[in-house]
């Protein structure tokens, strides 16, 4: 068969034809279906976190002590306190989670009913969190961040039932349910602390939690492990019938 040499036509110019782009670059911004997402973030070991949010590849910077470390290390002490005392449920750090096509988020933090128990999300067989947990908290840094826009709406979308967002530069924490397919905030009660509807048991002493003061949001906490709704929740994952006992 014979062979055709085509001729390469000279770049405009006179300037040099452009290298092609790496097929592992991973930036801010990309727009990228889920599938080559995941590829790339696979094939580059040396980005710690990378989001995909309603398409577009979302990379954190490099994260502050007092503005996102211990108000991470906080909240995840608050809701591993409550996995540790709950068979049942689990506590996720930085996980990723396959919500959808679009959305490939890595949350600060996530609570989880065990599938077996009755929890809407499950583990891959490559290990990863697919569908929505029960329960997600972010730290951010305030209201013009985008877990409280795209994020928000992506979480509320597929059916995230609690969403929790610390906003650390505006001193605030708003704690959100779905209800009726829309995102609505729960409100402490007199004490100043606020309860899960989802989880029984979890509460939140939201002034002690803001201002740092660990030990006493885990004295909270443990008031509502001892609570006979707390029980009756582990009773019910574990599928058997709740005790009538009354709580210390």
């Amino acid at each position: 068969m014979a062979t055709l040499n085509v001729p390469i036509p000279p770049s405009p110019a006179g300037r040099a034809a452009p290298a092609p782009s790496s097929a592992n670059t991973l930036e801010n911004g990309d727009r990228l279906t889920r599938a080559e997402f995941e590829r790339r973030y696979e094939a580059r070991p040396d980005i710690r976190k990378a989001e995909l949010i309603e398409g577009v590849v979302h990379m954190p910077s490099p994260t502050r002590s007092a503005s996102h470390g211990r108000p991470h290390a906080a909240t995840i002490t608050w809701l591993g306190s409550y996995a540790a005392s709950t068979p049942g449920v689990q506590v996720n750090d930085n996980s990723t989670v396959r919500l959808d096509l679009d959305n490939e988020p890595q949350p600060d933090a996530a609570l989880l009913i065990d599938p077996g128990a009755g929890g809407q999300a499950r583990l891959s067989d490559d290990d990863y969190i697919e569908g929505a947990p029960e329960l997600i908290a972010e730290v951010a840094s305030s209201s013009a961040s985008y877990d409280l826009h795209d994020k928000l709406h992506a979480y509320r979308r597929n059916g995230v039932r609690e969403y929790v967002v610390w906003r650390t530069l505006e001193h605030r924490i708003d704690w959100f349910e779905l209800v009726d397919g829309a995102y609505r905030p729960l409100q402490p009660d007199a004490d100043g602390v606020i309860h899960s509807r989802v989880f029984p048991g979890l509460r939140l002493a939201l002034g002690a939690m803001l201002r740092g003061d660990l030990a006493t949001v885990l004295r909270e906490l443990q008031r509502g492990l001892r609570e006979k709704a707390h029980q009756a929740f582990v009773a019910r994952l574990a599928g058997r019938p709740p005790s009538s006992e009354t709580p210390e």
